[in-house]
């Protein structure tokens, strides 16, 4: 499996590179996304019945790795990773009701998805720099949960300094300080007025500013880094994992709510890697741009609405581009084409042939606020369960799924107490929150105001990269 740990670009004009270098570098030099070049095969003794998260995870990471770390560097990751997070489990699969799941992602030190991959992306990263002798400076955009979680992996790191942008005003309290109220000196908070494209279109034209590395290796932790999706790869393992404990062994649809598509391609590159799946729906607020191309066959961009599912409120998800790659057969001239038009006229119209693609790889669906609001009443009512807005958008497309042929698994990607002021008015009191959260208290918060310009974003970073 050793030919696994190649990486190519999704726009096709960039030289080969190891794990290592995917790792530190984020984004491809040609503006493209790093991809494996071929995916590594797992057997079901991946994914049985017995097996530890911990297991599972070393199984499906180390083909993407192969040499490009030093010895143990996973292993010793994934101690950290199992170490921040309380359940046995991990990732614990929750039954509703006959035949539909919950799979509680949020159980790490954020209380959100992302810790599974950013602790481990920290991890990874403190090794590939302890045996290069670098230095790395991380930028990263966030609707809320990613910062939260970068910033708790990555803080008071040897080697690395962070840089989180963040939508000012549009990511909810508790999201906001998460970030804001570790004391750091490593870590930079930059509040942008403006939504998260503007954060994610910074962060690109930051990237892609070769004088920012004059003092050491300039990447980013969004999932366009590679390491991010690979990491969330092993919790769709666990999830049948858990299903075949439970003498479940058909294969699952699973239904996962989805801002930037990282957490739903994680699920893709699952299915190719061998497990079994009946399929991938991806769950999108009124944020409908990727629903919109999937069903209507028009990838355009608009302004973000403002919506309580706010980690979704993205409306031109950077992993569309590594769906497109994938589905097109890889045709690397296809997809740098797409998207060039698509930076330039923020509007294409998707070829025939890839949209029959994309529409076998994934299906999508758009929930309103009102639809995401009944969902969080009737998880409660029905089955006690308090969901964050992420989560009822997710469970309100997966109840419509057909469940004759097999389970529905929707994923919920973080606590309900991170939206308490979402939540609160629909069940009628306020989400219990984790020790994690409750351990914020009433520390002062650190962050600056930019305005969406990159100029300004530039000034910033550079006086605090130098």
């Amino acid at each position: 499996m050793q030919h696994a740990a190649r990486y190519v670009s999704t726009r096709g004009a960039a030289p080969v590179a190891d794990f290592a270098e995917a790792l530190l570098r984020g984004m491809a030099p040609d503006g493209g996304l790093y991809m494996p070049v071929d995916w590594p095969t797992l057997t079901p003794d991946a994914w049985a019945p017995d097996r530890a998260y911990a297991e599972m995870a070393q199984t499906t990471m180390t083909p993407f790795i192969g040499a490009a770390l030093p010895k143990g560097a996973l292993d010793r990751g994934l101690d950290r990773l199992i170490a921040g997070f309380v359940p046995p489990e991990v990732t614990p699969l929750r039954q509703l009701e006959d035949g539909l799941y919950l799979l509680e992602l949020f159980h790490g030190p954020t209380a959100a998805f992302k810790d599974l991959a950013m602790q481990l992306a920290a991890a990874l990263s403190a090794e590939a720099l302890a045996a290069s002798g670098e230095r790395l400076t991380l930028v990263t955009a966030t609707s809320g949960d990613t910062g939260a979680a970068a910033v708790a992996a990555f803080a008071n790191q040897p080697r690395i300094r962070l840089i989180v942008l963040h939508p000012h005003e549009r990511v909810s309290p508790v999201q906001r300080r998460q970030m804001t109220t570790v004391d750091a000196d490593n870590v930079l908070n930059l509040a942008v007025r403006g939504d998260f494209d503007d954060c994610q279109r910074l962060v690109k034209g930051l990237l892609a500013d070769e004088s920012l590395r004059a003092h050491g290796r300039f990447s980013s932790v969004n999932s366009i880094n590679w390491s991010r999706l690979a990491g969330q790869i092993p919790y769709y393992l666990s999830a049948v994992s858990q299903l075949a404990a439970q003498g479940e062994t058909r294969p699952p649809v699973f239904v996962v709510p989805t801002g930037n598509f990282g957490d739903a391609f994680a699920g893709i590159a699952a299915s190719k890697m061998g497990l079994p799946t009946r399929g991938l729906v991806a769950a999108v607020n009124g944020n409908d741009a990727l629903a919109r191309a999937i069903n209507e066959g028009v990838y355009a961009r608009r302004a973000a609405v403002e919506t309580s599912s706010v980690s979704m409120d993205v409306q031109a998800p950077s992993n569309f581009e590594r769906l497109v790659y994938e589905a097109s057969g890889r045709d690397a001239d296809l997809t740098r084409g797409l998207f060039s038009d698509f930076a330039r006229d923020g509007r294409v119209t998707l070829p025939d042939e890839l949209l029959a693609a994309l529409r076998r790889e994934v299906s999508a669906v758009s929930v309103d606020e009102a639809t995401t609001r009944a969902q969080i009443a009737q998880a409660h009512a029905a089955w006690g369960q308090v969901v964050c807005p992420h989560t009822a958008v997710a469970l309100s497309v997966a109840r419509g799924v057909d469940r004759s042929a097999g389970p529905v698994v929707a994923l919920a990607t973080a606590h309900p107490a991170k939206f308490g002021k979402d939540v609160a008015p629909v069940v009628g009191f306020n989400p219990d929150p984790p020790e994690v959260i409750r351990a914020i208290g009433d520390r002062a918060e650190r962050f600056e105001v930019i305005g969406a310009d990159a100029v300004e974003a530039l000034a910033a970073v550079r006086d605090f990269a130098a």
